[in-house]
This record gives structure tokens, C-alpha cells and sequence, in this order.
């Protein structure tokens, strides 16, 4: 077998076998197949796409390229979580206790964030003291004794993703919906849960912003789920506006202790119970309106912010910090930003908000920058919301005040201010299951 012949297949728009696929990935993971050949296969693919089969096929040779997770020593199932990504997507953290404190063992495995977009672990690492690198042992342990804990994924995880995604990212093959799902899932399946919610953002702060690809990636990704037996579903959620009002590593901590003490803006809450209610339902605590019963008891009641303490104590975070967690920003001194006319947020450009916090030191340009903790942006008004010439719209926070300027510009450019107040959008805009596309 060569792996020309594998390049010149796929150009000619004809479907890969598992013997073919299994040879491309395993001997470009294992050094036996040049990059350059690799890159043809990609634009390749980019071009012709693949089939369903190939895809499928293509996850599982990348999932057990490394090291996999075996969860078995967690009673119950387990349920994982992934979100493509937005701006002021702290759900994870919010939706995690939540199910944990159901009863739902919660194991989860999180990235870091690249670009506008945060990572849960950088938000995690923000709280002072916080470990986001477990043994083994002591992730099993944590979530078998507290019921829940979150980590950073294992070094040797996937590398077949880690090549492959190094090597689209400079060949211009990042946006293809085969190599897009498969990236994710062979991370999800090698985590070792037993079932799968995924989060597909769709919307201008999205990674794909048109609905119909959102579509088109969250149906390909439930397909994947259900071809190696792990129950698959995905809600599309709309990023066409920053989600809660802050952004920005321990901003949307406070953020999540606000909401998990009761609190906290509506679009964030609506989000979390509908995604922690879908993860109680994959669980099998009942239907859709129990699970979403039982989301808003354990908001209600406390019990979710206790679990989140049980965590960032079993974790050795300084939980002082989720008590009083503004006392932190204490040194920071903010910057207001006010607006240059009156009238209403028609639209908000959510990606350029997400790189005007990332110009603040919340977020990567590149792997390795490094972030601060306390950069970020607090919204007194989003989409819809009337404002007055000179009324604050947002508060910056840097530990480099130098930073402000730079990033108040991209903001205000990310704004449209008009006289028609735009009509409310909705915020979950689909929910994908093997069976339908159920539109909202």
C-alpha cells in the first residue's frame, strides 16, 4: 500500500477503505509519512469531503492513535460535554456541578483556550491554587469520592489529532466539516465516556458561523457517536452575542459562582439548565422536563455551588476566592468604555468582542502566550439593550493598562448601534439526536 495511491484516490473523489485510512493514519502518527503527503490528503479531503463510513472510520484510528481513558472504576454512566467554542462560554463549569450534584459522576477532560475563544482549564487555573494536572489515581479518585472533577487532557491523547490539526492549520483544511468532527470526537471517545452532549455554536462568535455547517457538523458528529456506541447529541446554541456579561479567565468565575449561588444573567442560565438537563437525560434520570426539574432544584437549593466548592477544594484550589471572589480584581485598576451615540445594540460582531478581550491578555495568539488571569471585559449592555451617548457599555480589566486603548477600539467596532430595537433571538437554536433535527 502507498500512500499515493491513497492521495490520488481521494482527488479522484472516490471513498477511502478502513485498510487505507488505518495505513494513513497510523504511519503518519508513527513518522513512516511525510507532512507534504499528508497536506495533498488533506486539501484533498477538503475538496471531496468524505462519507459517513469514512469518517467514522477516520475517528476511531485517531481516538486509539495514544493513550485512551478507561473510567470503569466510576460507577454509573458517565457523560461528557463539548462545546466548539464562544465567547463567555464558562457552561462547563457551570453545568458540571450541577449534574454532579444529581448524582451523575462527572469525569471530565477540558482544553485550553486558543485565540477569543477561553479554555475551561484556563478558567480553572485562574482560581489561585487550582490543579488542573491529575495523576490517574487521583482524578479517579476525586470523582469516585466528591462525584466530579475536571482535568487537562493527558499529553499523549489523540496525537494523531495534534499532528493532523498542526499540520490543517497551515494548509488552509481547518474548515472541513469530515476533519472538524473527527477532531472532536476522537478526543471525546478516547476520554472514555459512556455518552456524548456536544455544544455546536453557531453565530459570529462561532467557529462556524453559518447554520446550515453548524447543522451539517453537529448531525456528522452524533453520526460518528452512534457508529461506535456511544449515544450521541448535540444542541446548536447561538453565539451572535457574548454569552453571560463577562469574558475573561476569572471574570466568568465570578461569573459561575454568581449563577451557581442563584444568580447571574438569563441567557447564561437558559443555557446551562438546557445543556445540564440534556446531560441528566443521556444519564437516564428521566425525561427532558424532570431533568430540567431537577437542574433548577439544584441551582435553587445551593447544592450545585456546593459541589463546585467540594471541587476547587478537592482540587487544591484557595476556595477562599469563591466566597468573596471580587476581592481578587482588588489591584486591577478598570477602564469604562462608553458609548459615541444614543440608541439600541442592533448587533454585536461577538468574535471581534472575543478579540478585544483577548487584546486585554485573556486569551492565546499562540499556544504559547501567556495569559493573565484577570484580563477581561464585564457588558452592562448587549444586543437589544438602549444606551445613552457617554453611558458605560463595558468595563476592561488588564494588569497592563497600556492594553486599554487597543482593545476599546475593537469593541466599539464590534458594535452597530441603531433606532430599531432588533428582534430577540433565540438561544438554543436546534437539537440533533440520530433520530431528527428538532428546530426551536
Amino acid at each position: 500500500m502507498r500512500i499515493y495511491d491513497i492521495i490520488a484516490k481521494k482527488r479522484d473523489g472516490q471513498e477511502l477503505n478502513e485498510q487505507e485510512i488505518e495505513y494513513f493514519v497510523n504511519g503518519y502518527v508513527n513518522g513512516e509519512i511525510e507532512d507534504y503527503q499528508v497536506s495533498a490528503l488533506l486539501m484533498a479531503i477538503y475538496f471531496n469531503s468524505m462519507t459517513k463510513n469514512e469518517v467514522s472510520i477516520l475517528t476511531k484510528y485517531m481516538a486509539n492513535s495514544g493513550d485512551t481513558v478507561n473510567l470503569s472504576s466510576i460507577p454509573g454512566i458517565k457523560v461528557d460535554k463539548h462545546s466548539t467554542g464562544g465567547v463567555g462560554d464558562k457552561t462547563t463549569l457551570i453545568i458540571s456541578p450541577i449534574v454532579a450534584s444529581c448524582g451523575i459522576n462527572v469525569a471530565k477532560m477540558s482544553g485550553r483556550g486558543l485565540g477569543y475563544t477561553g479554555g475551561t482549564i484556563d478558567k480553572l487555573e485562574s482560581i489561585p491554587g487550582f490543579r488542573t494536572s491529575l495523576s490517574r489515581d487521583e482524578f479517579i479518585g476525586a470523582v469516585n469520592k466528591i462525584g466530579i472533577s475536571i482535568v487537562s487532557q493527558t499529553g499523549n491523547l489523540v496525537p494523531a489529532d495534534k499532528k493532523l490539526y498542526a499540520l490543517r492549520d497551515v494548509t488552509a483544511t481547518v474548515e472541513s466539516i469530515p476533519l472538524i468532527a473527527s477532531s472532536i470526537m476522537s478526543k471525546k471517545i478516547a476520554a472514555g465516556a459512556d455518552k456524548i452532549l456536544l455544544d455546536v455554536k453557531t453565530g459570529s462568535g462561532a467557529f462556524i458561523k453559518d447554520f446550515e455547517r453548524c447543522r451539517e457538523l453537529a448531525e456528522t458528529m452524533v453520526n460518528i457517536g452512534g457508529s461506535v456506541g456511544k449515544e450521541t447529541t448535540a444542541l446548536i446554541t447561538n453565539m451572535d452575542r457574548p454569552l453571560g456579561n463577562m469574558v475573561g479567565n476569572f471574570l466568568e468565575v465570578i461569573e459561575t459562582v454568581d449563577v451557581l449561588k442563584g444568580g447571574g444573567p438569563e441567557d447564561l442560565k437558559e443555557i446551562c439548565l438546557c445543556l445540564a438537563s440534556n446531560m441528566l437525560y443521556l444519564s437516564g434520570k428521566g425525561d427532558l422536563s424532570v431533568c430540567e426539574e431537577m437542574a433548577q432544584e439544584s441551582l435553587g437549593s445551593g447544592r450545585a455551588f456546593k459541589k463546585f466548592e467540594e471541587m476547587v477544594i478537592s482540587q487544591g484550589g484557595n476556595v477562599s476566592w469563591i466566597y468573596s471572589p471580587e476581592d481578587l480584581l482588588k489591584n486591577i485598576k478598570p477602564y469604562n468604555v462608553v458609548s459615541e451615540k444614543s440608541g439600541y445594540i442592533v448587533n454585536m460582531d461577538t468574535e471581534k468582542c472575543g478579540i478585544a478581550s483577548m487584546k486585554l491578555g485573556a486569551g492565546r495568539e499562540k499556544k504559547d502566550d501567556i495569559i493573565d488571569n484577570l484580563a477581561g471585559i464585564k457588558f452592562h449592555k448587549k444586543t437589544g439593550d438602549y444606551v445613552n451617548k457617554g453611558e458605560n457599555i463595558a468595563t476592561l480589566y488588564s494588569s497592563n493598562r497600556l492594553k486599554y486603548m487597543d482593545s476599546e477600539r475593537s469593541l466599539l467596532e464590534a458594535l452597530d448601534i441603531g433606532d430599531t430595537k432588533p428582534e430577540k433571538q433565540k438561544l438554543i437554536k436546534a437539537r440533533v439526536t440520530k433520530e431528527e433535527c428538532k428546530l426551536f
